[in-house]
């Protein structure tokens, strides 16, 4: 790797810094620098930290990762270190002073500088600090390494118009901003053209698409068009908002046949005095609401939903209101979260904060009672013959039970038995399911069938590229697709649609 300089990526946070990291490093490719080998930790000529304001002790993370690096960076001349997201956004000029050795800090709206700030404090000798107040230039413009042959992010809209008390992300993000229809389904049909055969619609408040535009439908218009797009097989969203969840959204991904039968919508809290401290702009009624229409006319969806307990004010009387609507319903996997302040939030300020082991105590009960549930609605799936996309990375064990992980399509995890032919990431094995965990489907049985795919060919051809490349060296085309599915202990979100 002579003469090479090398990058290192690190992403704290939602899917949006995920698919932000992806962009970063694909400027960092076209201004000639590769990829770190895997396990560098932070021997790199450039280390980015793509940092979350939303995730607890976020900035004592951060500051401890640059504090670890300082030393390596007075052993490496020339290293940079560069920090960017939600929480270089927020805290801007502390950053430097907290940790003189960082050389950039750019925001959320001014990703595409990264390149550039980076060559600036090589010259000047000197940190370069740049915020813009709001989007330069829409992100899907920007060169993207994707991390995957077979699944992709696509954004659709960047930034949030809502004011929840307990999230700082619309004031770091800026408001909503969409992509034109057009757009967004050229990138999709360029995706599917390169091997692609599923896609993650992605936005802040993804199913509030349309508000900028002026259109009230344009998110249903947009699932049906997707369903238009011939070698796409599942269509994805989040994370939807329940106030903008309409009629002609659930009919349009009832009638999308590529539209997965899977559904991830915040709840946040089932009580009512709580939803109206948190300003969410619809109660409990209104969500078991959309959950019954969207089973009506979807009887196998998958409902996740993200859970906030101990919010400041909260009551057992309301806490076990939370404890009703998660037994009405009778979501696949909750992500919980245990309340806890972000400064710059309204919440943080509120009065009734609740003790630390009270939110405790109410945070185990929720668990134990979601784990009951997610067991209980698993085991409805035995005995269902599924097609499962094989998955790259998603079997920590599969090397030593000879299995092979993939995601049904209401996006479950499976572990399979590992067929006599040769599968491939991105290809498609219809098994029948033998067994139920909490978290996962097992099919201990023959595979039923294994359809090849060109997201498998896909996968077969970057593999075999890469391969045939010096060590080390990752110079070339972006790469196509999104990381696997987020572990179910990790947040699908910003905790804050």
């Amino acid at each position: 790797m002579d003469g090479l300089k090398t990058y290192e990526v690190r992403t704290y946070g939602c899917q949006m810094n995920v698919h932000d990291s992806e962009r970063l490093s694909g400027l960092l490719e076209d201004a000639g620098y590769v990829r770190a080998p895997e396990g560098a930790d932070g021997d790199a000529d450039v280390v980015v930290f793509n940092t979350c304001a939303v995730r607890e002790n976020a900035d004592n993370k951060l500051y401890g990762n640059l504090g670890r690096l300082a030393p390596m960076k007075t052993k490496r001349p020339g290293m940079q270190i560069a920090v960017g997201g939600c929480l270089a956004q927020k805290d801007r000029e502390t950053i430097v002073s907290k940790a003189p050795w960082v050389d950039v800090v750019f925001g959320t709206h001014n990703i595409g500088k990264l390149p550039v700030l980076l060559e600036r404090a090589r010259i000047q000798e000197e940190a370069q600090v740049e915020i813009a107040e709001s989007l330069e230039a829409f992100p899907s413009t920007l060169p993207t390494r994707r991390e995957s042959a077979y699944a992709a992010w696509v954004s659709i809209s960047v930034g949030c118009n809502n004011t929840c008390t307990f999230c700082i992300v619309p004031a770091l993000r800026g408001k909503e901003k969409d992509r034109r229809p057009g757009d967004i389904l050229a990138e999709v049909e360029a995706l599917v053209a390169e091997g692609v055969s599923e896609i993650t619609l992605l936005g802040q408040n993804v199913n509030a698409y349309g508000s900028d535009i002026g259109d009230r439908e344009a998110f249903s218009k947009l699932l049906r068009a997707c369903g238009n797009i011939e070698g796409l097989e599942r269509v994805r969203f989040t994370s939807p908002h329940p106030r903008d969840f309409t009629d002609d959204v659930i009919a349009a991904m009832a009638e999308t046949p590529n539209v997965m039968p899977q559904l991830h919508m915040p709840l946040q809290s089932g009580s009512d005095p709580i939803l109206k401290a948190m300003r969410r702009s619809y109660r409990q009624e209104r969500f078991l609401g959309i959950i019954e229409k969207v089973r009506a006319v979807i009887p196998h969806a998958a409902i996740s939903t993200d859970i906030i307990v101990g919010f400041p004010g909260e009551t057992e009387e309301d806490f076990e209101q939370t404890m009703h609507a998660v037994r009405e319903a009778r979501f696949a996997n909750a992500f919980t979260f245990q309340y806890s302040k972000r400064p710059g939030t309204p919440a943080a300020e509120m009065d009734g904060q609740i003790p630390k082991e009270v939110v405790q105590e109410r945070y185990m009960r929720l668990v134990a009672l979601q784990e009951e549930i997610s067991w209980e609605e698993n085991k409805q799936q035995v005995g269902r013959t599924l097609e499962v996309m094989v998955a790259e990375g998603e079997g920590r064990k599969d090397g030593a039970t000879h299995r092979l992980s993939g995601r049904a399509p209401d996006n479950r995890l499976v572990h399979f038995t590992k067929p006599d032919e040769d599968v491939r990431p991105g290809d498609v094995v219809t098994v029948e399911i033998t067994y139920a965990a909490p978290h996962h489907l097992l099919a201990e049985g023959t595979a039923k069938s294994v359809r090849r795919t060109r997201a498998g060919d896909a996968w077969e051809k970057r593999n075999a590229a890469e391969a045939a490349k010096p060590a080390g060296v990752m110079l070339g085309l972006p790469r196509i697709g999104v990381p696997d599915p987020l572990p179910v202990a990790a947040a699908p979100g910003c905790g804050c649609d």
